[in-house]
């Protein structure tokens, strides 16, 4: 795995768990001081953060696929390349394919997190300015 690859995952799983908490929190309070009967504001927050999370939820499962299938096709084209092309073989190496393979969990789990760490941070921005209105 490289730095730079750690280093990224690190900051998206550091966001995500600075943001979910406040996000959370808002929600909660938010949905507390509604009551039994949300305004339409409230309503309309409350149907928002569901469809917010299945959409992230697509688009992490997406960018996971994709990058999946991209791995898959370095992964088929090392070998291939170096028999096409011999002379470039120097370059193809197993041991280089198992290392390339262990980064690619952290690659896969990067592109995951994108998507969700957007959204929460976007969350939190948008609802700690928000005005809290009282009844």
């Amino acid at each position: 795995m490289s730095r730079r690859s750690r280093n990224s995952l690190a900051r998206h799983s550091a966001a995500i768990a600075w943001t979910a908490p406040q996000v959370v929190a808002h929600r909660l309070a938010r949905m507390a001081l509604a009551g039994p009967m949300p305004s339409l504001r409230d309503q309309r927050e409350f149907s928002r953060m569901g469809a917010e999370k299945v959409a992230a939820f697509y688009e992490s499962w997406n960018a996971m696929w994709m990058q999946c299938w991209r791995i898959q096709q370095e992964m088929w084209s090392a070998p291939l390349r170096a028999v096409w092309f011999p002379w470039q073989a120097r370059s193809y190496s197993p041991a280089r394919q198992m290392r390339a393979l262990g980064s690619a969990t952290s690659r896969i789990l990067e592109k995951g997190l994108a998507p969700v760490r957007k959204r929460t941070v976007a969350n939190a921005r948008r609802l700690g300015h928000a005005k809290r209105r009282r009844r």
